[in-house]
């Protein structure tokens, strides 16, 4: 069944790269994932590893902010929880310096698929049997305040490094004992263009 999603992920990843000869970036994100309240900790321990590949597109921008909708799709492993596929669509606003930093924040709505990393079992035929884990659909709203740094600030396919703390909910977790469960992601991520001599793209540019 694992194998049969990540297949899944792999098809997704085809649209990205054929949006990136079309001049969009690429998103590159490794973070580590934790069950915590929203904002509470910089960094929440024990870390569980995750990584996401996305694409930004162009829309509004300015000299001093820019505004954008963006795709993602990824993988994230919690040992004792879950390993999970997710999906999401994310409105991204930058207010951008001259200098290259840029403060960022983002937010998002996607499609989470877990699948338990401890042994399931099912009552049947009055025992315990172990059983094949298909997997559990979730929502995952989500919320992002970070900063990133262009290398190029002049330039309008610069490559950015950035830091982002996601802060992310996970419904409907456990119905009739949790039924939401709050998550952080502290993520640290690349974007670049894989085309850099070509033309930036077409923006509205909002004076």
């Amino acid at each position: 069944m694992i194998r049969r999603h990540t297949l899944l992920v792999a098809l997704l990843l085809l649209p990205l790269v054929m949006r990136a000869q079309d001049g969009l970036p690429i998103r590159v994100t490794l973070f580590s994932e934790s069950t915590a309240m929203p904002f509470d900790k910089a960094i929440a321990t024990p870390l569980h590893p995750g990584m996401g590949l996305g694409t930004e597109f162009h829309w509004k921008e300015s000299r001093h902010f820019r505004f954008y909708p963006m795709i993602n799709i990824g993988y994230m492993f919690h040992k004792k929880l879950f390993q999970g596929l997710y999906a999401s669509l994310e409105l991204g606003f930058d207010l951008k310096f001259g200098f290259g930093l840029n403060l960022k924040s983002s937010l998002g709505l996607g499609y989470l698929l877990t699948f338990s990393t401890q042994q399931e079992f099912q009552f049947e035929e009055g025992r315990f049997q172990q059983g094949p884990d298909m997997g559990n659909s979730r929502i995952m709203p989500s919320l992002g305040l970070g900063l990133g740094y262009r290398l190029s600030p002049s330039h309008p396919n610069s490559t950015e490094l950035f830091v982002m703390n996601q802060t992310w909910l996970e419904y409907p977790y456990s119905p009739d004992f949790i039924p939401v469960m709050p998550h952080s992601n502290v993520q640290l991520g690349l974007k670049f263009y894989a085309l850099n001599g070509r033309p930036a793209p077409s923006k509205i540019i909002v004076e």
